[in-house]
């Protein structure tokens, strides 16, 4: 049987992404991951590098999160190292949901009692979860190094 190129893209559409044009879905996912890669690596790089891991379990110990010298270096390192992982496209899904759960905890723990309206409310974590759900729904588009890496393992 003679196979054509379209029957071998949906066979193999990981092989093929990468060769195939790059569409405004692609572009507006890059656009979402980007914009909230931003956020991300902020807030970790801020728990990491400027309060420091001291001060974030002694914030977690406060709030009363279980076992606070795990939670604040494990929130600081899921933000930063999860929004590099969200800029670049690689282990996107795995990224958003761990970025998904950090907010569902901060609405739970912090936000939920101010109500929906920020500066306090749960109206900002909220609209990052959705942004979250989709990534982890659709992917990342193929504006992402997972991508070029199996076009280049496949080849």
């Amino acid at each position: 049987m003679v196979s054509t190129a379209r029957d071998l893209r949906q066979r193999e559409p990981e092989r093929h992404a990468a060769a195939a044009p790059i569409t405004r879905v692609d572009v507006g996912l890059f656009t979402l991951r980007g914009v909230m890669s931003i956020v991300y690596i902020m807030h970790g790089g801020q728990k990491l590098f400027v309060q420091g891991l001291p001060a974030v379990t002694t914030y977690m110990a406060g709030l009363g999160i279980p076992l606070p010298g795990i939670a604040g270096p494990l929130v600081a390192l899921v933000e930063f190292l999860g929004g590099i992982a969200l800029l670049a496209g690689v282990l996107t899904r795995v990224a958003a949901l761990l970025l998904a759960c950090d907010m569902a905890v901060a609405i739970l723990v912090v936000h939920l009692p101010n109500g929906f309206f920020l500066p306090r409310g749960f109206e900002y974590p909220f609209t990052l979860i959705g942004g979250l759900l989709a990534v982890i729904l659709i992917g990342p588009g193929r504006v992402a190094l997972q991508v070029l890496w199996r076009s280049h393992d496949r080849s």
